[in-house]
């Protein structure tokens, strides 16, 4: 019943062939052995196209970069997807999470699927591991199915699990799972993670992305109680909401994906607290909006003077996409009690550039539009938007902009404002 056809890494690049689409699951669910073996060779990869959600800063393989005639669909800028743009071999969809999954699922003809599992346990069950946020969408309609079975991938509980006899071919080998480090706050952002803790309450639902000052926020929580999680991606800091005990319970942590060091996920390895879900279940707006007292926080380039947030541009440039954030907030503004945090510094490193701006500057990439406004949060204070008038906001957003902006900003809304 377990038995699963081998292939070596060999044996499947022979399978590659020009017109292919192949699957290739990103973030930690990415298999690191099959991209190095592309780049061993490299002509494997010619003509064939490359699918899946792969992050900038995430994931650092450049499928584009295999060889000149290789070609890519994604759904956030990357580096290497910005020269295939120039050039006519990607596609970028700009699309969210959820828009992202259906299109894999409806959209995209899939002739090879690659899954980086465990392998099978005595029941012939795979766990997806680290990642189950996009494999589920493409993998029954997939025309090949192929496995790599990791021993070092950590066994998770989740709603998605892959067959032994639905595995068309695997090759074993015990490899690396991707790293991740999102490096740790300084006191400045320590500060600025307090005031966004104080806007949770015992007993939330939170959903939070990665990066330092989301590190040093759930330090700031440790001494909540009855908190839950429900979010796109955990990282190592959650551990220690876990250890506090601010976080407790089987099934008290649902996410899509772990990202993070060896030690986070060998803590992970058969822990009851986690259960894992694909996008169209932790990404379901609707879903969320039943969940009470449901908070999400989740950081920004710029927001302006009315509440609009650009999350993934600079000065117009793409740097990414705008993966969960828009369900996670539309989900929040329907939980009874539910609350959405913006959380982003004031001003840029240096000081030089307000992140409070009067207009975004590139009003076709706004990731969230006026209407989602609720809370901003910023070194200087917090804004509460919500049931403010347009002045109202203007004024408040202002007041936690970097004392030197300030000024500036008032004059900005002035003219702005006559001409409402």
């Amino acid at each position: 019943m377990n038995t699963v056809p081998r292939c070596t890494l060999d044996q499947l690049l022979d399978r590659l062939k020009p017109g292919m689409t192949v699957y290739v699951p990103g973030v930690s669910g990415e298999s690191l052995p099959f991209y190095e073996a592309l780049k061993a060779r490299p002509e494997a990869a010619a003509g064939v196209r490359f699918v899946g959600m792969h992050f900038p800063g995430i994931n650092r393989n450049d499928y584009l970069g295999l060889h000149p005639e290789a070609r890519q669909r994604n759904y956030v800028m990357s580096q290497g997807l910005r020269a295939g743009l120039a050039d006519g071999r990607a596609e970028l969809l700009p699309l969210d999470h959820p828009s992202s999954y259906r299109d894999l699922l409806e959209n995209v003809e899939i002739d090879l699927a690659l899954a980086q599992l465990t392998p099978p346990d005595a029941s012939g069950s795979c766990s997806l591991g680290l990642a189950y946020d996009f494999l589920p969408a493409v993998w029954a309609k997939a025309k090949v199915r192929v496995a790599h079975f990791n021993p070092r991938l950590p066994r998770t509980r989740g709603s998605f699990s892959v067959r032994a006899g639905d595995i068309d071919a695997a090759f074993e080998m015990d490899a690396d799972l991707l790293p991740y480090d999102a490096g740790q706050p300084d006191d400045g952002l320590r500060a600025h993670a307090l005031r966004v803790a104080e806007l949770v309450r015992d007993g939330d639902t939170l959903e939070f992305g990665i990066g330092k000052l989301q590190t040093g926020i759930l330090d700031a929580l440790r001494g909540h109680r009855g908190l839950k999680v429900w979010s796109g991606m955990v990282s190592p800091a959650l551990i220690g909401l876990l250890d506090a005990g601010a976080v407790q319970g089987r099934g008290s942590v649902d996410a899509g994906v772990a990202l993070g060091d060896a030690d986070f996920y060998r803590r992970i390895d058969g822990d009851d607290s986690f259960f894992f879900r694909p996008v169209a279940e932790t990404h379901n707006a609707l879903r969320i909006g039943q969940i009470p007292n449901f908070c999400a926080i989740n950081s920004a380039v710029e927001v302006d003077l009315f509440g609009q947030v650009n999350a993934d541009s600079l000065k117009g440039r793409l740097l990414a996409g705008v993966g969960g954030l828009p369900p996670f907030v539309s989900g929040a503004l329907l939980s009874p009690g539910g609350r959405s945090i913006i959380a982003l510094s004031s001003a840029t490193d240096d000081g030089r550039f307000t992140r409070i701006v009067p207009t975004l500057g590139a009003p076709g990439l706004t990731a969230l539009p006026r209407h989602c406004a609720d809370y901003v949060v910023t070194e200087q204070g917090t804004a509460a938007l919500r049931g403010l008038d347009v002045h109202g906001r203007a004024k408040a957003l202002i007041a936690i902009a970097a004392p030197g902006h300030r000024e500036a900003l008032e004059r900005a809304w002035t003219e702005m404002a006559a001409r409402l």
